[in-house]
């Protein structure tokens, strides 16, 4: 992957976790930055380890399902990009309740949350024979900041920022799996 690739991809992984930490920062009363980096922490932690999980998993299958791989690749990412839209018109971002900070469990429980698309992306890039560890931590590194500045974000910006982050996340995960898939079939 090129470095456009490699930032796009990031981003949009990172969108999932921005929407929640939009939520959670709207249901902090006051966030401080040191919560916000705290919780970007946490949440960008969990998306850089959760691509090198998805990418082991995949690399033994690799080898079988190389003539397919950027069919593999379009409808991970596709699908994952679907989902992600069909969500952002569909969870609730918004949360009533005020605290000043959030536990370290409920935090890396959203974090995992969101992180399952980076690991099904991890799968596609090993079966495309990608180098997951400079992706893994552009996503990693993506998510922190846009997770802390959601978190500062979150009570001024409201649900529906984290609804347009998550459907644009969507849009360039489908667009990134089309270029792959055209790209390959124009070169073949």
């Amino acid at each position: 992957m090129n470095l456009a690739s490699t930032t796009l991809l990031a981003l949009a992984m990172s969108t999932d976790a921005f929407a929640a930490a939009v939520g959670k920062g709207a249901a902090l009363h006051k966030p401080r930055f040191a919560e916000a980096l705290r919780t970007g922490v946490i949440f960008g932690t969990i998306e850089t380890i959760t691509p090198l999980i998805g990418w082991a998993l995949g690399l033994p299958a690799a080898r079988y399902v190389a003539a397919l791989d950027h069919w593999v690749a379009f409808v991970l990412l596709a699908g994952l990009g679907l989902r992600m839209i069909h969500e952002s018109f569909t969870k609730d971002h918004d949360t009533a309740q005020k605290k000043s900070g959030h536990s370290f469990w409920v935090l890396a429980a959203t974090g995992l949350g969101t992180s399952i698309d980076a690991m099904a992306v991890g799968v596609g890039l090993a079966v495309l024979g990608e180098n997951i560890v400079p992706i893994a931590a552009a996503i990693g590194l993506a998510t922190l900041s846009m997770v802390t500045i959601g978190v500062m974000l979150g009570r001024v910006l409201g649900a529906m920022a984290g609804k347009r982050a998550e459907l644009a996340g969507g849009l360039i995960l489908i667009a990134i799996g089309t270029a792959i898939l055209v790209d390959h079939l124009t070169a073949a």
